[in-house]
């Protein structure tokens, strides 16, 4: 048994999570689609139109929007004749289809789980103020509370404080930071890292990088420089590159969402915040447009409130 086996939440444990962080956007979804099919008993144009602006100020965004309401006039065409008592399980299977994204081979399925490489490498980027640095602590703590060896990297130069809050959360959490300080070069910091979590047989190391959005060029020559450094101990570092987006932001998350993937590999997308919000649908937008995969999603403040996505259980719960 190791040793923070006690703080592990069960599947169940784990569900009932979900399920109250959707809570929100649960309420503001069906809502607006009860009032949508109000007094109706097949679907129709003025049903289809309502379900589509239902869909659009769940922030699940206008494209996809649109695909799903393409989809479900394809099955009227074919059937034709849907009741509305039908609308809900059809949706509920389209928005499953969209979420289901080629999984990458490398990514551990949990966090119990053996892992693909050693040391499993995550670069994390996102603007400031999402909750970038608390997901950091969030993964370290559930990684170590598997039994893994977590060490972490301070890349995030350009603010002291982003150096600070690391190294406080490193602290909480009882795992190991390199860090330079302050306009040290994020790329030094991320290979003195690696070179020290191989020294001492870490298995997972977690980077931390500079959130800001403001010059696409430099961040993608930063980035670039740093993978280029870790890939001279690690070949195939870093196994995640993982864009951490505040769900709260709704349209906002989607737009940075396309900075980030126009400048560098992002290949994973942690959602935070989902648990204060209405504006979850903005998952589904997301996934979609961007062929990125939702790795976690973040439910509340405690350390065990990341969760890794589960598009089943996701969509399970959105409809429960």
């Amino acid at each position: 048994m190791g040793l923070f086996d006690f703080l592990k939440k069960s599947k169940a444990e784990e569900r009932e999570t979900l399920d109250q962080g959707l809570a929100k956007t649960k309420e503001n979804f069906f809502s607006k689609l009860t009032r949508s099919i109000l007094g109706k008993s097949s679907v129709d144009d003025e049903v289809l139109d309502s379900l589509e602006e239902t869909l659009i100020t769940s922030d699940v965004g206008v494209e996809t929007t649109l695909k799903i309401i393409d989809k479900i006039q394809e099955r009227i065409r074919r059937d034709r004749y849907i009741s509305t008592s039908e609308l809900q399980s059809i949706l509920q299977a389209e928005i499953a289809q969209l979420l289901r994204k080629p999984h990458n081979d490398l990514f551990p399925v949990d966090f119990d789980a053996p892992l693909t490489k050693k040391p499993y490498v995550i670069l994390v980027v996102g603007v400031n103020g999402v909750g970038k640095t608390t997901t950091i602590a969030k993964l370290a703590y559930r990684y170590k509370a598997a039994g893994k060896e977590v060490m972490l990297g301070a890349a995030d130069t350009f603010r002291a404080a982003a150096v600070e809050q690391l190294q406080l959360w490193a602290d909480r959490v009882g795992v190991p930071i390199v860090q330079q300080g302050m306009g040290a070069d994020p790329a030094s910091v991320a290979y003195d890292t690696l070179q020290s979590a191989l020294a001492k047989g870490s298995d997972v190391v977690i980077i931390d990088t500079a959130g800001r959005l403001h010059n696409k060029v430099g961040l993608m020559n930063e980035l670039g420089k740093i993978r280029r450094v870790m890939q001279k101990l690690v070949g195939d570092a870093p196994h995640e590159v993982l864009l951490v987006l505040d769900a709260s932001t709704g349209q906002n998350a989607v737009e940075q969402a396309r900075q980030f993937t126009a400048a560098t590999d992002v290949n994973a997308l942690a959602l935070t915040k989902l648990d204060g919000t209405a504006k979850g649908g903005v998952i589904i937008g997301i996934s979609d447009q961007f062929q990125v995969p939702v790795r976690y999603i973040g439910l509340g403040e405690k350390m065990t409130d990341l969760q890794i996505f589960d598009p089943s259980e996701f969509v399970a719960s959105l409809f429960s």
